[in-house]
């Protein structure tokens, strides 16, 4: 079991590596000059050496992605007194802890730095730990209702084979996998925030949390996080829906179901003791890729219905070339869908006793 769990997390470093490697040639090797880009009409030769200067432009590539590693690892080398070095450990940038230190450098654990926001000059990494938190919410809310309506749903198609209870939910999930998550998002937001506003009480914009009318404060307004849920939670629902019925109906059709009748168990208790736990393989995996799924579904939902997360940082950071704020994002994420994807692969060992811990 252990050696099973380090060889995974072996392969997620291995992944995240290769990220890490893809995210810095698209933002920093790939464009032309990205103090120009950032600067736009504004730009003047003075400035734009300034900002290269400070973003470490000047430096070679390989020094550039060595030094981009080194703020990334949470162990890391730095230089303490020369202050124009790009390695220089500066506090303002570093929360750490010595373990070796010298005259002039030092071995220290730290928390990763994401770098600082070309525009506003905050820490990339506050940025997303105030976003992230709203996306997650966003996602797991939607993967939560896609679970718990998928299943039930799942299993009465399976019950209730060729009725028009099975038809009916066939076509409505057809119809959700087939919504892209853009087309959803503003379709229910115009039918229930709009058309029916009256009656839902729902608004068509809307973060986790709102002003207060009078200006005194801000409040959780959870009523927000219904839409921009139900319109992500659409394609995973029917995809659930659709692997738990086929998988329920083909562990009904095994040697060891028709066993358990034979020995005169309802048929309430083999579907649910024995049939139900078996057909949860599938519908496991297809959950971890949907989660990722979502993240990205989330890019759009977020901006339509303004819900602010990680969607609506990448979309600006995209929009005013800020492209610490979109690696540190898109790394944000990767970490989180590597971590997901371990637990995943545990829990599909715990589910099918075939699946061997080596």
């Amino acid at each position: 079991m252990t050696r099973y769990i380090l060889k995974k997390i072996g392969y997620g470093f291995l992944v995240m590596l290769g990220v890490i490697s893809l995210v810095f040639v698209l933002f920093t090797i790939l464009p032309s000059d990205p103090a120009r880009m950032m600067m736009g009409q504004r730009s003047d030769i003075q400035t734009e050496a300034a900002i290269r200067k400070e973003m470490g432009l000047d430096l070679p590539k390989g020094v550039q992605f060595l030094a981009y590693l080194n703020d990334l690892s949470p162990i890391s080398w730095h230089k303490t007194k020369d202050q124009n070095s790009f390695f220089y450990l500066n506090p303002d940038n570093y929360s750490f802890t010595k373990l070796i230190s010298s005259d002039e450098s030092a071995l220290v654990l730290k928390k990763p730095y994401l770098r600082r926001s070309y525009q506003s000059k905050r820490l990339v990494g506050d940025i997303l730990a105030e976003a992230f938190p709203k996306t997650a919410l966003l996602a797991l809310v939607s993967i939560f209702f896609a679970i718990i309506v998928g299943i039930f749903i799942g299993v009465l198609c399976a019950v209730y084979k060729d009725t028009w209870f099975d038809k009916v939910a066939l076509f409505f999930s057809v119809l959700g996998i087939s919504l892209p998550s853009f087309f959803a998002a503003i379709l229910f937001a115009w039918i229930f925030a709009f058309l029916l506003a009256d009656y839902t009480g729902l608004s068509m914009f809307g973060s986790l949390y709102s002003v207060d009318n009078y200006g005194s404060g801000v409040y959780l307004d959870l009523k927000n996080l219904i839409l921009p849920a139900l319109t992500l939670g659409i394609r995973p629902l029917a995809v659930v829906v659709e692997l738990t019925k086929s998988s329920v109906l083909d562990v009904l059709s095994q040697d060891y179901i028709r066993t358990a009748k034979a020995k005169g168990l309802s048929y309430r208790k083999i579907l649910v003791k024995h049939a139900l736990k078996n057909a949860l393989n599938p519908v496991v995996t297809a959950i971890s890729g949907w989660l990722a799924s979502l993240l990205a579904g989330a890019v759009f939902v977020e901006y339509i219905f303004d819900w602010k997360g990680m969607g609506v940082v990448i979309v600006d950071g995209l929009d005013k070339y800020d492209f610490p704020v979109v690696m540190g994002s898109l790394l944000y994420v990767s970490v989180i869908l590597v971590i997901i994807n371990i637990f995943t692969d545990i829990i599909y060992g715990w589910l099918d006793p075939r699946v061997k811990f080596s």
